[in-house]
C-alpha cells in the first residue's frame, strides 16, 4: 500500500479527537499525528517545543504547515510525518484551516480529507459539557471555520460527515470504508 493519510478538518468540538480514537479501535494502523505546539494551555495530543526549536525546524525547511490560534503556534513537521509513514502507519492529522489541508496535500501521500461538521450550538454544548474555560473563543473559531470554508471552498474535502447526525463510531466506519474498502465487508 502506498502512503495514505487522513485529514480531519472541522471546527472545535466537531469530533476530531473522538473519531481518531474510534479509527484506532477499528485498526491499530491508524495513528494520531500529534502536532508540535509552542505555547501554553492544553498539552494533551501535542508535542511541546520551544520557540527556538520551532524556528530551527522552519529554518531547515522541515515545517509543512504552521498556524497560530488561541495564542499558541501549531506545527505539522515533516520528520514526524515521515516517521509514521516509514512505520507503516496511517497518520490522522487534525486541521482547522483549509490552508493546512492544501499544505498537507503537497506532501507525497494520498490524503483522505474529511470535513467534520456540527452546528454552532452543538459546538457550544459540547464545549460546555467538557468544562472548556474558553467557550467564547471556541465559538469565535467556529465562526472563522465557516468563513474559511466559504472563502476557500469545499473542494478541499473528499467528503463531509455531520457529527451531530452520526456517532463517532459511525463516522470512523465511513472513513475507514473510504480509505480501505478492501478491508470492509
Amino acid at each position: 500500500m502506498s502512503h495514505v493519510g487522513v485529514i480531519l478538518y472541522g471546527p472545535p468540538a466537531s469530533g476530531k479527537d473522538t473519531i481518531t480514537g474510534e479509527l484506532a479501535r477499528i485498526d491499530p494502523v491508524y495513528a494520531h499525528f500529534r502536532k508540535l505546539k509552542v505555547g501554553g494551555g492544553r498539552s494533551k495530543g501535542y508535542r511541546l517545543i520551544s520557540a527556538d526549536e520551532a524556528n530551527e525546524l522552519r529554518r531547515r525547511g522541515l515545517v509543512l504547515y504552521e498556524n497560530e490560534r488561541y495564542g499558541n503556534r501549531y506545527i505539522v513537521d515533516r520528520p514526524s510525518l515521515d516517521a509514521l509513514f516509514a512505520a507503516g502507519r496511517v497518520p490522522i492529522v487534525h486541521m482547522g484551516q483549509v490552508a493546512g489541508v492544501h499544505a498537507l496535500r503537497r506532501y507525497p501521500a494520498t490524503w483522505l480529507s474529511v470535513l467534520l461538521w456540527c452546528p454552532r450550538e452543538i459546538t457550544e454544548q459540547r464545549a460546555r459539557s467538557r468544562g472548556s474555560g474558553d467557550v467564547s473563543a471556541r465559538l469565535t473559531v467556529w465562526d472563522e471555520t465557516t468563513l474559511d470554508i466559504e472563502q476557500h471552498g469545499k473542494a478541499a474535502f473528499t467528503f463531509r460527515i455531520d457529527t451531530d447526525r452520526h456517532t463517532a463510531s459511525e463516522a470512523a466506519r465511513l472513513i475507514h470504508a473510504r480509505l480501505m474498502p478492501e478491508q470492509v465487508s
